[in-house]
């Protein structure tokens, strides 16, 4: 599942007549990076949910011309957050464990993160593994970290600790119904993940590249000027 029904109100300008999904980074929408990432990880169908400038979105993912397929999950009634647009995908996505990912990571790989997620992922041990990133040399993220790592992969939450050294970078994968228990509407998947994690159930692994957060137009220059050093 790809979340793309915000706002984008942090990237406005840019996003005063497109939805932050269509805004480019390297020549590209920050949405056809996720996908074909998912593509490259062998993903045949992808869940898109749509809100804002919804039709603009849905006529480009029609004309992509490459995979995975596209499902929309229309979300123009009512923006759903993450754990409510999940939620709603649920008959959508079927009764596998699914990818979800933001539109707002782009990300150059030394390895392969997305391999190195579904390898670690384990149904019998595992709610969600999380794809996180090291702060230390992240682009566009300013935050104070959000996770601890233990050596056998597990997640803890930063607390009420100052910092901790690593980032949510926007993709994980979660097993089928993970939030069916989510309440009708909006809603956060963190409170699942503070469960899980609480439980020995959050996992993580850690990308070997560099993250590019792209919330803001900022962000996107920097990210924008990193691809074009690297190319």
């Amino acid at each position: 599942m790809v979340l793309a029904a915000g706002l984008g109100t942090r990237m406005r300008p840019l996003t005063d007549d497109r939805p932050k999904a269509l805004v480019e980074v390297g020549g590209r929408a920050l949405i056809d990076h996720v996908l074909d990432r998912l593509a490259d990880a062998g993903v045949e169908k992808a869940v898109v949910n749509v809100h804002w400038f919804a039709d603009r979105l849905e006529a480009h993912l029609a004309a992509r011309g490459r995979g995975p397929e596209i499902v929309i999950s229309d979300e123009r009634a009512e923006l759903l957050e993450t754990g409510g647009g999940l939620r709603k995908a649920a008959p959508l996505l079927g009764p596998d464990p699914v990818f979800v990912a933001n539109i707002d990571s782009v990300w150059t790989d030394r390895g392969d993160a997305l391999a190195d997620l579904s390898r670690l992922w384990d149904l019998a041990r595992m709610d969600a593994v999380l794809l996180l990133a090291r702060r230390q040399g992240s682009v566009g993220f300013e935050g104070d970290g959000d996770f601890f790592l233990a050596d056998d992969g597990r997640l803890t939450f930063r607390g009420d600790a100052p910092s901790s050294p690593y980032a949510y970078m926007g993709v994980h994968i979660c097993r089928p119904g993970y939030v069916a228990e989510g309440p009708d509407g909006p809603f956060s998947l963190s409170q699942f993940w503070r469960r899980s994690a609480a439980e020995g159930r959050l996992f993580g692994c850690v990308l070997d590249g560099d993250w590019m957060h792209v919330g803001d137009p900022q962000a996107r220059d920097e990210a924008e000027a990193k691809l074009t050093r690297q190319a």
